[in-house]
């Protein structure tokens, strides 16, 4: 018998004799039975956390041991980030990520077709955090792949558009526009709902983008100058100038389009809406003092 066994049958004697009769009669150490006591207790404390970080992971898969070291807390459980992560280790809890047997598409999308319209400075600067909320935002444009046709038959490759606008304030998204066609329409279209939305920030507001040809147009231009909102555009060849949105769309793509096929437009679709909402209500971010954008959002004015 191990000594892992002797502790454990010396357990079962503790309601009929006392510990010091059963180690003299067994003539086993009490530090190692010490030992072997305090391994039990840590194991059987060990699987009440490991059940409610699996509950944890199954309700949200693209959490590391960080994000679920914040919801424990959250649910008045202390414990250390460290042993979250060793656990998870152990329980090969993953975070949800691409899969590298379904390659993502390439894109074949490019916003920047030189310089055919106005070209404004970069206001922003790469200064992307504020404590304004509203008075920042930042727009861009990605390009999303479906597949029509089965396996095994010939497939044709669509694509849709994402536009979105983001508050720098909290990284929410607070407008955001899918069409199957990149047209000048579809910025417009957020861009005026996305002003609307904003017209509550009682300091001037500052609209940035990159160089992409719908940002250059008057007509893009003439809607912010009517407004009183500033212009900001990146430098050319330059992506870390809207770096705070390069960094949303790798999010999303990898959370809910890398490794996964979608058969058609509305099966998309639906996938990047229900995404969106997530993203702005529920996914929690260590910036934000692991709240999710609209939490802080609502917590800030007051209103949560």
């Amino acid at each position: 018998m191990s000594k892992q066994e002797t502790a454990q049958f010396i357990f079962g004697l503790r309601n009929r004799y006392t510990l010091a009769e059963i180690l003299k009669a067994l003539a086993f150490p009490k530090a190692t039975y010490m030992y072997w006591q305090k391994r039990a207790f840590k194991a059987d404390r060990d699987s009440q956390l490991e059940k409610q970080i699996l509950m944890i992971h199954q309700t949200y898969p693209d959490y590391g041991y960080r994000r679920v070291t914040a919801v424990l807390r959250q649910q008045r459980i202390l414990v250390n980030k460290k042993r979250v992560q060793r656990l998870m280790r152990i329980m090969r809890l993953h975070v949800q990520g691409a899969d590298k047997e379904i390659p993502a598409p390439p894109s074949t999308y490019h916003s920047y077709e030189g310089t055919v319209g106005l070209i404004c400075r970069n206001r922003i600067r790469r200064r992307f955090a504020t404590n304004i909320c509203h008075q920042k935002i930042t727009t861009d444009t990605t390009e999303l792949k479906y597949f029509i046709g089965r396996p095994g038959q010939a497939v044709t490759v669509r694509s849709l558009y994402l536009t979105v606008f983001l508050d720098m304030y909290n990284s929410e998204i607070i407008v955001y526009r899918i069409s199957e066609i990149p047209s000048q329409q579809l910025v417009l279209s957020g861009l005026h709902q996305a002003i609307q939305l904003t017209a509550d920030c009682r300091f001037r507001r500052t609209f940035h983008s990159d160089r992409g040809w719908v940002y250059q147009m008057p007509a893009y231009h003439r809607i912010l100058k009517k407004n009183r909102i500033f212009q900001s555009m990146s430098r050319k060849g330059t992506c870390l100038d809207n770096a705070i949105m390069e960094n949303f769309f790798s999010i999303l793509k990898r959370e809910m389009y890398y490794g996964k096929i979608y058969r058609s437009a509305t099966a998309l679709k639906q996938a990047v809406d229900q995404y969106l909402d997530y993203y702005n209500h529920r996914r929690i971010k260590e910036k934000l003092n692991w709240q999710s954008p609209v939490d802080y959002r609502l917590k800030a004015s007051g209103k949560h």
